[in-house]
């Protein structure tokens, strides 16, 4: 079997911070947040009133109102993204063997407001009330059916979902199948709608996010001793891989190259992190083994970094482990202070974020950092952003369920 270098040649996002690729490097740049109070619904009855939403964002502008109508905002993200992905690459599709492009595009949730919009229906009407397109708007995989069909594409078309780390897991097994031979490109990611009330009240009863209603652009403070729970966000993030022959071969601009990657489980607890973080450091030193380099080697991690209080001691208690001194030379960051949690999303946004990084040589800010945590004591970028080569970078992102990934990206020539 084949063994080749995989890179990225295309980027895609719709963010709280900018509705593409551009804006959203833009906005995290500046520091931008992404949390204002809650639009979509009243959440005057709601513990949490605020979310990380889509700004300005017009489905009109991208579907015509039928098509609209039949897919949820998680869906139309994902297609948006992968649209613009598709198009930063310059791919002419009509020159490619489209057999051999693969979409894995996951959602950690899938369509949950037609799941609570057609329950209303049902208890009003009964099983007439069901539209047709209940279940195809809610499965977590039609994204990636949605963007194959599209663009004709008909390689190895699926989505793995494992909650936070959804958006990684898909970019892990994509990178696979280019790098083993059995595709020669591929749109990946993820995409996630949960700013609804099912999604807030349940993360509410869960007690898991921020109730700082008084301040919602400050919410979300990773790493900062007074954090009080996430903030909730939407959005996706997409990126368009090919082999390293390829796009030399076709004179592609080559953001950043994916080194490896490295999955585990904490087979500790449905939600809570293990605070040994055993999972976690097994995730990154398999990453750091697959990609063939040295904890020293790196220079950048854009931690998963929630802004809960346990979740974050314990992502830096097993990079301290596993980085050893050199964990305080690292450039780490939370670039979900900005964007809130995207949940199935965050891992591919974060992504992007760390490739974006390591091509433009700067690392964005962890914002709204104000009084230091003495258990989170590494060289956490806060404020304002820091200007650094960084030739590799590294992206975790964890699930409910204990699901861990972590990504290592390189600069294509290091």
């Amino acid at each position: 079997m084949s063994s080749r270098r995989v890179v990225i040649t295309g980027l895609g996002a719709i963010t709280p911070v900018g509705n593409t690729a551009p804006e959203f490097w833009n906005g995290l740049v500046s520091g931008k947040s992404g949390v204002r109070p809650i639009e979509y619904f009243d959440a005057s009855e709601f513990q949490t009133k605020f979310a990380a939403q889509l700004e300005d964002y017009d489905p009109s502008n991208f579907f015509d109102r039928k098509t609209a109508r039949k897919l949820e905002k998680f869906s139309q993200y994902g297609i948006i993204a992968s649209d613009e992905a598709i198009a930063d690459s310059g791919i002419s599709l009509d020159d490619i063997d489209k057999d051999r492009v693969a979409v894995l595009i996951g959602s950690g949730i899938g369509g949950m407001e037609i799941f609570y919009q057609q329950s209303l229906a049902y208890k009003e009407r009964g099983p007439r009330g069901i539209t047709p397109f209940f279940i195809p708007m809610l499965i977590p995989d039609i994204a990636a059916g949605h963007v194959s069909m599209k663009h004709g594409f008909r390689g190895p078309n699926f989505c793995t979902v494992s909650a936070c780390a959804t958006g990684s897991h898909n970019i892990g097994l994509a990178y696979d199948f280019i790098k083993n031979g059995q595709a020669d490109f591929a749109v990946c990611g993820g995409t996630e709608s949960p700013v609804t009330k099912m999604g807030v009240g349940g993360f509410n009863a869960m007690k898991a996010m921020s109730t700082n209603n008084d301040n919602p652009e400050s919410a979300s403070r990773p790493f900062d001793k007074n954090r009080d729970g996430f903030v909730l966000g939407e959005g996706s993030g997409i990126m368009f891989l090919e082999s390293y022959e390829s796009a030399v071969n076709r004179g592609a601009r080559i953001y950043a190259e994916i080194g490896g990657y490295g999955f585990s489980a904490d087979a500790y607890h449905i939600t809570a992190p293990d605070p040994d973080g055993g999972g976690v450091m097994l995730a990154l030193n398999n990453a750091l083994d697959a990609s063939g380099i040295k904890p020293e080697d790196v220079d950048h991690i854009n931690m998963h970094g929630t802004s809960t209080p346990l979740g974050d001691i314990a992502e830096t208690n097993s990079i301290k482990k596993v980085f050893g001194d050199h964990a305080y030379n690292i450039n780490l960051n939370s670039t979900k202070s900005m964007t809130g949690h995207t949940l199935g999303a965050a891992g591919a946004i974060e992504s992007i974020a760390s490739i974006l990084a390591i091509y433009h040589g700067i690392i964005p800010p962890t914002i709204n950092y104000e009084e230091p945590d003495p258990e989170c004591d590494l060289n956490y970028t806060v404020n304002e952003k820091v200007v650094r080569d960084v030739k590799f970078a590294i992206n975790n992102a964890f699930g409910f369920g204990g699901h861990n990934t972590s990504l290592v990206f390189k600069k294509h020539d290091a």
